[in-house]
């Protein structure tokens, strides 16, 4: 037996850095476990540094609003609670939400409805087709992935490389990412150009999202100490 990881921060990174790039001032996240899946915490913990990232890079003259939020998403699932949460986040002004877990975007893509002003963004795969409004998705490289085992399977590397143990996989092995196809990129500002610089400096190491994230995630003090720092968002959780 062989296990994979992903490094899922570096995915929320590219995503929230894209959205402050695109120009969005108000943004929202909803996280799949309750606040307690360790990848929806990387994933969410990137979203914010990439987004914290972005708007520095685009020149923010004042604050972005993210707000944050977990209270709907424990099952993973779509419920009538989520879509009504969703709902009011966007008819209170908030232009993307980052749809973390599961089914849990079929709420999210109900709630957007037949809007062209507010935005989704998917996860894990190319979530482009569920609604023309995904303007990108916070990807894992399954197949890079799979290539990469077998590569190392047929290479005879079971034993130093995949049996019993465990790889951390991300940009520097193509394995997390946004999908760049014609169809699925609908960025309007932030260029493709723009995010493979960006995709290169996280392959090559010399920009490291943070993905150490403690378990109290789903706390407004553990996001108040963590973003303090933070000069150009502020970030509110939705409980």
């Amino acid at each position: 037996m062989t296990a994979i990881t992903y490094k899922e921060q570096e995915a929320g990174y590219f995503a929230g850095y894209g959205a402050a790039m695109e120009g969005f001032t108000k943004l929202g996240g909803t996280f799949g476990g309750g606040g307690t899946n360790p990848a929806c915490e990387r994933y969410a913990w990137g979203y914010v540094q990439g987004i914290e990232a972005g708007a520095a890079a685009k020149g923010a003259t004042s604050k972005l609003d993210v707000k944050i939020s977990y209270k709907n998403g424990a099952s993973f699932s779509a419920s009538t609670d989520l879509q009504t949460q969703i709902s009011s986040w966007y008819s209170s002004g908030t232009q993307v939400v980052f749809s973390c877990g599961g089914s849990m975007v079929n709420s999210v893509v109900a709630a957007v409805g037949s809007s062209t002003s507010e935005y989704i963004i998917g996860v894990d795969t190319d979530q482009h087709a569920l609604s023309k409004q995904v303007i990108t998705s916070a990807m894992k490289g399954l197949g890079a992935s799979v290539e990469k085992v077998l590569g190392q399977y047929y290479d005879g590397t079971w034993d130093a490389n995949l049996g019993g143990k465990a790889q951390n996989l991300g940009a520097a092995d193509d394995a997390t990412g946004l999908p760049t196809s014609d169809a699925a990129w609908r960025f309007k500002t932030f260029t493709v150009s723009q995010y493979n610089t960006l995709f290169a400096a996280v392959k090559n190491g010399t920009l490291v999202p943070d993905g150490t994230v403690p378990s109290d995630i789903n706390d407004a003090n553990w996001w108040a100490t963590n973003t303090a720092n933070m000069s150009h968002i502020s970030v509110t959780l939705d409980k």
